[in-house]
């Protein structure tokens, strides 16, 4: 049984985090981009803390999923990077195509590129020899 409190997994989703939060401060802070996304008729504009709470939403959701999984089958890591990639894939044919202009639709894109590749890359144990996770 894996320990899904183990410190690998804890570093691997701080790590996601902060990611994300350097991102966003550089290409807003730094390179001047304006992040903007339309929801229905509105405008809102995203803020340092909406990408840390969004990311922070990721990392929970996907850690609690595979540890629902490693818990019911012996093939978790297989279901679950299936499944995170489908919902990666899905986030960014959803959520970047909101944003307002070509510098915001880019950044919400590496955004949750960068986010995606961390907790798909990490957070599953690393395949150990005669294990088939």
């Amino acid at each position: 049984m894996t320990n899904n409190l183990s410190p690998r997994r804890a570093a691997v989703a701080a790590g996601a985090i902060l990611a994300a939060a350097a991102e966003f401060a550089i290409l807003h802070s730094v390179a001047g981009v304006d992040l903007a996304a339309t929801s229905g008729n509105s405008t809102r504009q995203i803020t340092v803390a909406a990408v840390v709470v969004a990311a922070a939403v990721a990392v929970l959701a996907g850690w609690a999923l595979l540890a629902l999984l490693e818990r019911l089958t012996n093939r978790a890591r297989v279901w679950w990077t299936s499944i995170a990639v489908a919902v990666l894939l899905l986030s960014l044919l959803v959520g970047p195509p909101g944003g307002v202009g070509g510098g915001a639709k880019a950044t919400l894109a590496l955004l949750h590129l960068s986010v995606g590749a961390v907790l798909i890359l990490g957070l599953p144990r690393p395949r150990r020899e005669g294990l088939n996770r």
